[in-house]
């Protein structure tokens, strides 16, 4: 109860997020590594298009309070569905670009709507 009154709304959002890892069975996404097959479950920070000259992608950071994960569509403008705080789970190999953790064309499931 103390800890819930002293701590910060991000901090209290964090460890819900963990908790919801936990639930889900999937990683903590400061813990997955390149080239691993994982599931990761959070919130979307940020969505983002952006147009290239070859290839079109959605960029969305997906948070579980423990670190980020940067989902990747490639061809594609838009998902209905992903947008800045929507809570989902992402399947898919994780590759490293420019420092940061990313899945390419994850399997994604929705999580309903609050």
């Amino acid at each position: 109860m103390l800890r819930r009154l002293t701590a910060s709304e991000a901090e209290i959002e964090a460890e819900e997020l963990q908790r919801d890892v936990e639930r889900h069975g999937c990683q903590p996404a400061r813990q997955v590594e390149r080239g691993q097959l994982v599931s990761v479950t959070g919130r979307l920070r940020t969505v983002v298009y952006t147009p290239r000259t070859t290839v079109p992608t959605l960029e969305a950071d997906l948070y579980d309070g423990s670190d980020v994960v940067t989902l990747v569509w490639l061809g594609r403008r838009q998902i209905a569905g992903i947008e800045p705080g929507r809570a989902l789970t992402a399947r898919g190999r994780v590759a490293i670009r420019d420092d940061r953790k990313v899945i390419y064309n994850p399997y994604y499931e929705l999580e309903a709507a609050p």
